[in-house]
């Protein structure tokens, strides 16, 4: 089924449109803040976002970067400002749509389903994969040479942000916040502890890692292996 993303903190403009967008068959999910939406972006993957700018806590321009970083899920923003600018902005930030709040459910849910037939959208898993290593996104699920390794979600996570951008190099506080979110409490250094853990589970030789490379005094990024 097909996932949507409501942000807004109204909770009555999140209900009537969590309700308009189920009658057409679409599963929704909700956040009423920037920060709870990040976390439920990252663990539910939905296929798109309807995003409002003026939140409570982290403004929704910044949670559209963060979905920018490494997705491309269409996004479709709300505002109360109906200038041109405004609208500009939104589009050049990465939106696919902009509506200007106050709107109709109706034009919402038509909105939404003009953006799934541009894509020609069946939604496929998110999947990658290369000569060695596969990563399954929808599924959990990584194969090396075609074994399976048992990763916990956290390990997941982690390395699945970086194999989505091989060769970029991530520090250790963008994994926190692109692969666990903005409420992960751990401190920033648990990270190399992390990334211990996955190398012993998909290097051949934890010692001298063929795919997780550390980038001295920065972090680390994933190399596509030649």
């Amino acid at each position: 089924m097909t996932k949507i993303l409501v942000v807004d903190d109204e909770r009555e403009l999140r209900e009537v449109a969590s309700l308009y967008l189920e009658k057409e068959g679409f599963k929704v999910l909700q956040a009423g803040d920037g920060v709870t939406a990040v976390k439920v972006f990252h663990d539910e993957k939905p296929d798109l976002v309807v995003l409002d700018l003026m939140l409570p806590d982290i403004p929704g321009e910044k949670v559209c970067n963060v979905i920018r970083e490494n997705h491309n899920t269409p996004i479709i923003m709300l505002t109360s400002k109906s200038g041109e600018d405004s609208k500009i902005s939104g589009l050049e930030m990465g939106a696919d749509d902009y509506m200007t709040k106050p709107f109709s459910p109706k034009e919402l849910v038509a909105r939404v389903k003009a953006i799934f037939r541009r894509a020609g959208t069946s939604q496929s898993p998110e999947r990658h994969t290369s000569k060695r290593i596969e990563i399954d996104e929808n599924l959990y699920t990584v194969k090396k040479e075609g074994r399976a390794i048992d990763l916990t979600p956290i390990e997941f996570k982690i390395l699945s942000t970086m194999y989505r951008n091989p060769g970029r190099t991530y520090t250790r506080e963008q994994l926190i916040t692109y692969a666990l979110g903005y409420e992960y409490e751990g401190m920033s250094r648990t990270i190399d502890s992390h990334i211990k853990n996955i190398r012993q589970k998909v290097e051949t030789d934890p010692s001298r890692p063929e795919f997780i490379r550390t980038v001295f005094g920065v972090g680390y990024k994933y190399v596509e292996e030649q």
